[in-house]
This record gives structure tokens, sequence and C-alpha cells, in this order.
């Protein structure tokens, strides 16, 4: 699983055979989400995240986006 970044105890990764569209995994303790990035930051779906940490996880994936999608790009091939 690469890790794109770390903050505020969360990390961001992608896994091994990610597929379209662009999108990045969080995780925190036990939970995890996953958000879609085009021009903006799409909850997709989450599990065991509080509406707080969903929303700071959000907040950190909008700041990081331009990385997310370097990264993304990178590890996919493209």
């Amino acid at each position: 699983m690469p890790n794109v970044f770390e903050q505020d105890g969360f990390r961001f990764f992608f896994y091994s055979n990610e597929h379209a569209p662009i999108h990045v995994h969080v995780r925190r303790g036990g939970g995890e989400a996953v958000f879609t990035i085009d021009d903006t930051v799409e909850l997709r779906e989450s599990q065991g995240l509080k509406m707080n940490e969903l929303a700071r996880a959000q907040q950190l994936a909008i700041e990081h986006m331009t990385l997310i999608i370097e990264k993304w790009n990178e590890h996919v091939g493209r």
C-alpha cells in the first residue's frame, strides 16, 4: 500500500491494484474512508470514523489534492 502522506494521525494511501476514478483511502485508528478526487474532494464511503474525523480528513485531502493527484499518476503509471 503506497503511502501518500500522513498528518494528524491520518494515513492517506492507495492500494496496489487501484482503478479510476482518482481516489484516496484514509485510515485513522480502526476507521477508514475513501475520497474521490476530481475538481473537488468528495466522500465516497466511510466506516468507523466520526463526523469530525471525516471533516478533518476531507480538509486534509483538499489541502493536499495536488500531491494526491501527482502520486496517483505515478502509481498507476499515467
